[in-house]
């Protein structure tokens, strides 16, 4: 098994950027740009892949009071993942993203796996900046 963790500071409060996180019409927003995920019935989901054209039943769960997401493949068991939002009492929240590949062929390896996680935060946080202005401005 291989894991991969990454953590971001957002300037917002721990619920706007799990309820940004955990809109299941907006996780394109802030996933890797080739992964699609199609609600089925929650928490089934579909999650397609452009790399391979494939689709993969997955699950998602969502957890509000623990601000946290949690997922992973439903049939073959080759991925699982979960992020967590926490209150820094500032105002802002660390988002930690955390993968875990059980089969190495789901495993993109370090630096591609590490590289889409910063990716994904940066797209995250600002998915949440623009949802906070829009809602101060």
């Amino acid at each position: 098994m291989t894991e991969y963790e990454r953590s971001r500071t957002m300037p917002a409060l721990p619920e706007h950027v799990f309820d940004q996180a955990a809109d299941v019409g907006r996780l394109d927003s802030w996933l890797p740009g080739e992964l699609h995920v199609r609600p089925d019935d929650l928490p089934a989901v579909t999650v397609h892949e452009d790399g391979t054209d494939h689709d993969r039943p997955a699950l998602l769960r969502r957890s509000r009071d623990r601000m946290r997401l949690e997922w992973g493949t439903r049939e073959d068991g080759g991925y699982a993942g979960w992020l967590q939002v926490a209150d820094m009492d500032t105002g802002a929240s660390e988002v930690t993203v955390h993968l875990s590949f059980f089969d190495d062929a789901h495993d993109p390896g370090e630096a591609a796996a590490c590289e889409a996680l910063d990716h994904s935060l940066e797209r995250l946080e600002e998915q949440v900046r623009l949802r906070v202005d829009n809602v101060a401005g």
